[in-house]
């Protein structure tokens, strides 16, 4: 497995605390300690080294100069079965929920739909081997740490997941701007998968034809498209939504 690199000083302490396994942290000279105080006492307790070394060296190794002054050495990021998507809903005693990522291609796009992926309790990510964005250190960063926490599956063919999913009892839920039913319509209590289009494209015909559901996001203003980590933020919260109430105000 390749070597990658964790950027910054707020993935590098989440990658710490999520238990990740990390080969070596990295502190740049003259870097104020007090500040790394977080990452050198995560470090101690799982006997991670820590060493020193000048920015420069540090700008070659993440090849970026925006790191904050610490870089960690990990192994590239592990990928899951969808089957442990599903154990894992199953573990918590709640309905499948799941991201179907079609052809999604930015990989600040992947962190961003991870971060808040983490935030609503979705319970895995599935994204196609070929023709998308993988997990890499630009998704760790742009994810700030929900990386390793949000399970994400890759798989040969997205329409044959799919299948598979709706074998399991999970509906198939998709946005398509010509889709009679308003998003905020839907009922989402039920195991779902949420279908996410790439930049530009959408959803693929292949992939709209295999849903179960296909909503739209209504739009006010002049510009016809949303980005997808926005319109993907949209979908999730409503999820959510529907699956957490707030209580009923006591009169």
């Amino acid at each position: 497995m390749s070597e990658e690199w964790i950027v910054g000083k707020n993935p590098v302490i989440e990658a710490l605390r999520s238990g990740r396994t990390i080969n070596k942290i990295w502190i740049a000279e003259g870097t104020n300690k007090n500040l790394m105080g977080p990452i050198f006492s995560l470090a101690k307790e799982q006997g991670v080294i820590v060493t020193t070394a000048n920015r420069k060296k540090l700008d070659m190794l993440s090849s970026t100069d925006k790191h904050q002054g610490v870089i960690a050495s990990v192994a590239a990021y592990d990928y899951v079965e969808v089957e442990d998507i599903l154990k894992r809903a199953e573990e918590k005693n709640e309905p499948a929920f799941l991201l179907l990522l079609d052809e999604l291609e930015d990989p600040h796009n992947l962190g961003s739909i991870l971060r808040t992926a983490d935030a609503v309790g979705v319970h895995g990510v599935v994204i196609p081997k070929r023709r998308s964005v993988s997990l890499t250190a630009t998704v760790a960063k742009a994810s700030a740490g929900a990386i390793n926490y949000v399970p994400v599956a890759r798989v040969t063919n997205l329409v044959r997941t799919m299948e598979e999913l709706k074998e399991r009892g999970v509906w198939i839920a998709g946005t398509d701007a010509s889709a009679k039913q308003d998003f905020r319509q839907g009922d989402f209590s039920m195991p779902l998968a949420v279908v996410i289009g790439s930049e530009g494209k959408g959803i693929s015909r292949l992939v709209r034809e295999n849903c179960d559901f296909l909503y739209s996001l209504p739009m006010a203003g002049n510009v016809t498209s949303l980005n997808a980590s926005v319109a993907a933020a949209l979908l999730m919260y409503e999820v959510y939504r529907s699956r957490s109430p707030l209580p009923s105000r006591v009169k």
